[in-house]
């Protein structure tokens, strides 16, 4: 209805649109729009908190015939603007027939313990990722977790993939997979 009470309508002519100013002033509206929503998403770029990364290196270790430990070096980035606060760090594996195993994850203390004391797993060479660690917005680091599979190693090395699920306080999720 409103479009129709900008044309005119002479008899025996087609309706047609009452002026060129009308369309002037609508594209620029339609214009004036587009930039402020343009602007809107560039001032926000910064805004989306999320780490970025992959897993570097997997180590696994038999602890007895039914579990086993893996440690999981990895590599990850905050692009936002603001810190990611971990809430949660957890460990998953997908086995050779498709299943998805979950872990349990090892303290700071007793992953430096484990290090002593099984020389096999290598050098420690990065901290471990706990809740409550600050990563603060532009900054990348690596970081390390160990985590107990309850399956034996052997099933371990043979899985398909590995995933480190990183929740931040506020909600967001990261997940860092294996190459």
């Amino acid at each position: 209805l409103l479009l129709f009470s900008y044309m005119s309508y002479e008899p025996g002519s087609r309706p047609t649109i009452l002026s060129k100013q009308f369309l002037l002033t609508f594209g620029i509206g339609l214009v004036a729009i587009a930039m402020a929503v343009a602007g809107v998403l560039y001032v926000q770029r910064g805004a989306h908190v999320e780490l970025k990364g992959a897993v570097l290196k997997v180590r696994t270790m038999g602890m007895d015939d039914n579990s086993s430990l893996a440690v999981v070096d990895f590599r990850f980035a905050n692009p936002s603007d603001y810190p990611f606060v971990v809430r949660s760090v957890d460990v998953s594996a997908t086995g050779a027939s498709g299943q998805n195993y979950t872990s349990t994850p090892v303290s700071e203390i007793d992953a430096k313990r484990i290090f002593e004391y099984y020389p096999i797993l290598g050098q420690k060479f990065d901290t471990t990722l706990v809740p409550r660690d600050k990563i603060p917005g532009q900054h990348s680091e690596d970081r390390m977790i160990m985590a107990r599979f309850e399956m034996p190693v052997a099933q371990l090395d043979a899985r398909k993939n590995l995933k480190v699920r990183i929740e931040d306080v506020d909600g967001p999720v990261s997940e860092l997979a294996e190459k």
